[in-house]
């Protein structure tokens, strides 16, 4: 299971004020101590992350954080942090300390996760320092999604049920993320997926956008033909009744080109593209695109990627995209970059912003920095999108 995506992976947040005793339930979940664990406030700084099975609802990645009530300069920058893991979280298990938080502060939690629109449940742990343990309940008027745990004093194997059984039961209600192939081809169809093996394609084998593609494919009884684009050609030869053809965005062109030659209505899009339209909202990268028309000299775009990795001459987020927008515009733009988290890249100096597809990123993820954008007033586009118009097959990709 750890080598499930982290795409895959639904993200789970601990969060609350210093001491509460997020790192004792990380490491009671896990089975394992990986946060350090101490009575002094603050032992935890910077987030610490870990895949795991969860019992009763699959693959997940888990989160601790830094006290949300962090003091100082540096404290302000780890509670920065934390903030930033709940904007990308799928849920938030936010602790309380029993012995000091209690019903306004429920309340405030409550508050300020529905204003930011994110699933949360609680935690009152420390319990054990609670004399009368219903009055406090009752005082508190907890809800459904509250528990009442003592990491300390209680039987680590029955407290690790409850705790994964409550946190497995709230997040199996979320959403699923749509399927990969959704509106686009159906049980039966054959697809061609079109693969160039070029310096940047790993030795031995395929990247992840491709290899989740097959497995979508797959799971959807759908018929897929893989090739690299020197062979397409022959495949369209070979293989009569194609009902879809997907590309690496780099040579959107090229295949198009050899489509449109071939005389066969064949639907063509890309891989980022359909990335964009699973984890993301294809209309507003729509939307985005058209502002490269709009760009002036001296306007600058970022680059976004959510993963790090070396780059190369034909990187298509340092190289491509940067170069075919300078042909196409005849502007002198600035380029920025960014690679993984934003952190405090402050958006709103940007007049673009050009997301990858995002193979990398859950959707949750992928409508948060949707989100950003929006609140700092900058279009957002992506890879495959912005690929399909520089290259002139934007009216040809489907979406």
């Amino acid at each position: 299971m750890n080598n499930t995506p982290i795409a895959n992976r639904k993200t789970i947040v601990l969060v609350g004020n210093r001491n509460s005793g997020k790192s004792s339930l990380f490491n009671l979940i896990l089975g394992q101590d990986m946060s350090i664990v101490s009575d002094y406030a603050g032992t935890t700084t910077d987030p610490v992350g870990r895949n795991m099975e969860l019992i009763g609802y699959g693959p997940v990645r888990i989160i601790d954080t830094a006290g949300l009530d962090d003091l100082g300069d540096l404290g302000q920058m780890r509670v920065r942090k934390t903030q930033l893991e709940i904007g990308e979280a799928d849920l938030v298990v936010h602790v309380f300390n029993a012995g000091y938080e209690g019903k306004q502060d429920l309340l405030d939690a409550r508050d300020r996760y529905e204003k930011l629109n994110k699933k949360a449940i609680y935690i009152f742990n420390k319990c054990d320092g609670i004399e009368d343990i219903q009055a406090y309940k009752n005082a508190v008027r907890p809800g459904q999604d509250c528990i009442f745990t003592s990491v300390k004093l209680g039987d680590d194997h029955d407290l690790k049920d409850m705790v994964c059984k409550f946190i497995a039961e709230n997040i199996s209600g979320l959403e699923e993320d749509r399927g990969l192939l959704e509106g686009l081809a159906r049980p039966g169809d054959t697809v061609v997926l079109v693969v160039p093996i070029d310096s940047e394609a790993p030795k031995g084998r395929l990247i992840l956008p491709q290899v989740q593609m097959v497995r979508a494919c797959l799971d959807e009884g759908v018929i897929s033909i893989v090739v690299k684009d020197t062979e397409l050609e022959a495949a369209l030869d070979k293989f009569q009744d194609i009902d879809l053809v997907v590309t690496d965005s780099k040579i959107f062109d090229r295949v198009a080109g050899i489509l449109d030659k071939s005389g066969k209505d064949i639907d063509l899009t890309s891989f980022s593209i359909v990335f964009a339209r699973q984890k993301g909202d294809i209309d507003i990268f729509l939307e985005g695109a058209a502002y490269l028309d709009r760009l002036k000299d001296g306007d600058r775009v970022l680059i976004a990627e959510s993963c790090t990795h070396t780059t190369s001459h034909e990187d298509i987020g340092t190289i491509l995209i940067p170069n075919l927008i300078r042909k196409k515009t005849g502007k002198d733009l600035d380029f920025e970059f960014s690679q993984g988290k934003l952190d405090e890249t402050d958006l709103s100096r940007f007049d673009l912003m050009i997301q990858c597809g995002g193979c990398m990123m859950t959707r949750n993820n992928m409508m948060n920095r949707i989100g950003l954008a929006g609140q700092s007033g900058i279009p957002i586009t992506n890879y495959g999108v912005v690929l399909a118009y520089l290259k002139g097959v934007f009216d040809r990709a489907i979406y």
